[in-house]
């Protein structure tokens, strides 16, 4: 059966990936990766989807913010087929939309305990400081500077663990998962919520980090003519 895979942006641009690969620039690697993609679809016929416009765009945005070449773009534009995925025709169970209300309300009210804890904390430690200081500007400073930023930080990163770990939180998030159950076709990502919603859809989910391994394994096999066993 001829092997598709649909990519979200993290396929390519994935820190963990690139260390298994041994490649420290973010552009060698997103080279590395289409490269790979490149032979897989001359030699076995491989297709590898982004949905178009959403993750299309995000990859050349992400690929020109960062500095990357023409060459680069021109091999996301041959390489990748890009398809919109077809959001009327493609049927979601029911029991999914329920299951995902009831998940999005724990982890609300998990980010909601988040803040309270942080809102305590700031208040706690801005009441500790030394109120005998004179100068109100230098007492804000060092309050914004020694307590209030530290603890904001903190708070982000907590929130955005509760929050946001396990979620759809975009656009092209969903539209990863409807083209690939459109197109009977393998996720690959690093994106931990749209792993847990490929299974509840029964779509195959490829890790971002192993996608390359698995590419090369195929192109291993390969008959040294060129040509492809079916």
């Amino acid at each position: 059966m001829k092997q598709r895979f649909v990519l979200d942006t993290t396929a390519l641009t994935d820190l963990q990936t690139r260390e298994m690969l041994e490649i420290e620039d973010l552009c060698q690697g997103m080279r590395a990766i289409l490269e790979l993609i490149a032979e897989s679809r001359l030699h076995l016929q491989i297709s590898c989807y982004v949905p178009f416009p959403s993750v299309y765009k995000e990859l050349h945005e992400f690929a020109k913010n960062n500095g990357c070449d023409d060459e680069i773009i021109a091999m996301i534009d041959t390489w990748l087929v890009k398809k919109t995925p077809d959001r009327h025709e493609v049927k979601i169970p029911s029991h999914i939309f329920h299951e995902y209300v009831s998940y999005m309300r724990e982890r609300i009210n998990k980010g909601m305990t988040v803040a309270e804890e942080a809102i305590r904390e700031a208040s706690m430690q801005c009441l500790s400081l030394d109120s005998e200081i004179e100068d109100t500007h230098k007492v804000e400073d060092d309050t914004d500077r020694e307590v209030i930023g530290p603890i904001v930080g903190k708070f982000r990163n907590k929130y955005r663990s509760a929050l946001r770990y396990g979620i759809l939180d975009s656009a092209p998030d969903i539209d990863v998962l409807l083209l690939a159950k459109e197109l009977d076709a393998a996720v690959v990502a690093s994106d931990y919520g749209i792993q847990k919603w490929a299974e509840q859809l029964g779509v195959r989910f490829v890790p971002a980090n192993t996608f390359p391994m698995m590419l090369k394994e195929y192109l291993r096999h390969t008959p040294s003519d060129g040509t492809h066993q079916k």
